[in-house]
């Protein structure tokens, strides 16, 4: 082997290392703060379905005004989502964050003073307003800090928060309405009180823990600040070259519009399972602490799937068919259990339709991201999770509505099917921007070779590596290249 060679191949790897080492840092950072603090956003959100399974009967809700309560969380939250989101990108992510989380916190504790519709009805509007801009804030921020090779993981890292909040927080939302009595106050205030305080605690740590941009992190040395730095301004050049929307432009442009209607699809399929599977299990007759137990098992095989399927993703580089087919076997499972009144089948149907969604929640956000960046990027991914969470309103209730005239939670599942249904097909339809996500990242492996790498064709022990680890890749080989 010659110097030269010698020489070259020495500083691929050293390059190399420097990538491991610097993303590694990002993620032990960055990534289990921002789960917490989801965690206890998205527990504050849907504590609601487990409040309803005392509260409903001792305030006399009917099935529709929970609904409307349930869902217009989301009309306050789609209406200040897009300016939120801006202001996240101007004032940065420590101080924005920190505000959304520290108000949040306190208006869902002050659930607890809920005496009737219309005090449940501001509350939960007031929640929406509050909380507006955390998830699409985040995932704005992540794009900061992520190549796009790396982003479907560490988003379905972020998101598993979403389905760990139900595998935690539904035993436990459970237990705390046996606090009933206690100090005079009913078991759902005692919930809405013990989840809400946390938040507002973590959202004054977030003020001094989140750092806004690589540039200020004085926890990557120089070469790693350097090297994070390159990276993603090559991408964002790649993107820009492709092309470069406006806020204006991108709030109009088709392919938002579309990335919308598909988010709408998942996020009613979501909601709809989240704040009506407790009174679905409950209906079978388990006592409220077995109905935490029993909801959270579709959500743990929701997790564990996310993970696997957004490694995956990464691996293949392919985006379509990971957003595409999850979406389809979730409408799939959901107006299965139109059909179903065993429990135990249900249970399954519900664990089936768990795993589509959450496989979708892991991949759909390289989407948008692979295309936009900047201010057109906040604005856009904004504007798409506020539409998308409108669907947050409507799932809810189309079930409420359909459990009214019906008597039957199940045949309001069987409605919502048909969301989910029609954003898969629109993924197929409307493609992915493959060469601008991954311009400069190196040759997209071929299908079949990821495949054989993973024992034969099945995701597995390739993938099945720490939440936070780096696979070892050297893109920049000349050899390879």
């Amino acid at each position: 082997m010659s110097s030269s060679t010698t020489v070259a191949a020495a500083s691929s790897s050293a390059r190399s290392e420097l990538e491991i080492s610097t993303i590694r840092a990002i993620s032990w950072r960055l990534i289990p703060f921002l789960v917490l603090a989801y965690f206890f956003s998205y527990l504050d959100r849907v504590n609601l379905g487990f409040a309803a399974l005392t509260m409903n009967a001792e305030l006399k809700f009917s099935p529709t005004v929970f609904a409307w309560g349930a869902g217009i969380f989301f009309i306050g939250y789609f209406l200040f989502e897009v300016p939120s989101n801006l202001a996240l990108e101007k004032f940065g992510a420590s101080r924005w964050i920190a505000r959304i989380m520290v108000t949040w916190g306190i208006i869902s504790a002050g659930m607890a003073l809920v005496s009737g519709t219309w005090s449940f009805y501001t509350l939960r509007f007031l929640l929406g307003v509050a909380e507006a801009g955390f998830f699409p804030g985040i995932i704005l921020y992540l794009t900061y800090w992520y190549p796009a090779e790396y982003r479907a993981r560490f988003l379905a890292a972020f998101a598993i928060a979403v389905p760990v909040s139900t595998v935690i927080g539904a035993p436990i939302s459970g237990l705390l309405l046996g606090l009933d009595g206690a100090l005079g106050l009913k078991g759902w205030q005692w919930l809405f009180i013990i989840e809400g305080i946390p938040s507002v605690l973590l959202g004054i740590v977030t003020w001094f823990y989140l750092t806004d941009r690589p540039a200020k992190a004085n926890w990557l040395n120089a070469e790693q600040k350097a090297w994070l730095s390159a990276r993603l301004e090559s991408e964002t050049a790649a993107k820009q070259a492709a092309v470069h929307l406006t806020l204006s432009q991108a709030l109009r442009a088709p392919k938002v519009l579309t990335l919308s209607l598909i988010y709408f699809g998942f996020v009613a399929a979501l909601y709809g399972m989240q704040f009506w599977l407790p009174q679905i299990v409950k209906a079978f007759g388990f006592s409220n602490a077995q109905t935490g137990f029993v909801t959270a098992v579709p959500y743990l095989f929701g997790t564990v799937s996310m993970i696997l399927w957004a490694r995956h993703s990464d691996a293949t580089r392919e985006r379509v068919m990971h957003v595409g087919l999850p979406l389809l076997l979730t409408a799939v499972a959901l107006g299965a259990c139109g059909y179903i009144d065993n429990p135990s089948v249900t249970v399954v149907a519900l664990i089936i339709a768990a795993i589509g969604t959450f496989c979708t929640f892991a991949v759909f956000w390289t989407l948008p991201t692979a295309w936009l960046s900047g201010t057109a990027a906040a604005g856009a991914i904004a504007l798409i999770n506020s539409i998308g969470n409108l669907a947050g309103f409507g799932g809810p209730y189309l079930i409420g509505w359909v459990k009214e005239a019906t008597g039957s939670t199940s045949t309001g599942l069987l409605v919502l099917a048909v969301l989910p249904l029609i954003g898969g097909l629109l993924v197929f339809l409307g493609g992915h921007e493959s060469k601008a996500e991954f311009a400069g990242a190196g040759k997209v492996p071929k299908l079949s070779k990821a495949l054989r790498t993973n024992a034969g064709g099945i995701p597995g022990k390739r993938l099945c590596k720490p939440l936070l680890a780096v696979p070892r890749v050297r893109r920049d080989d000349p050899e390879k290249n």
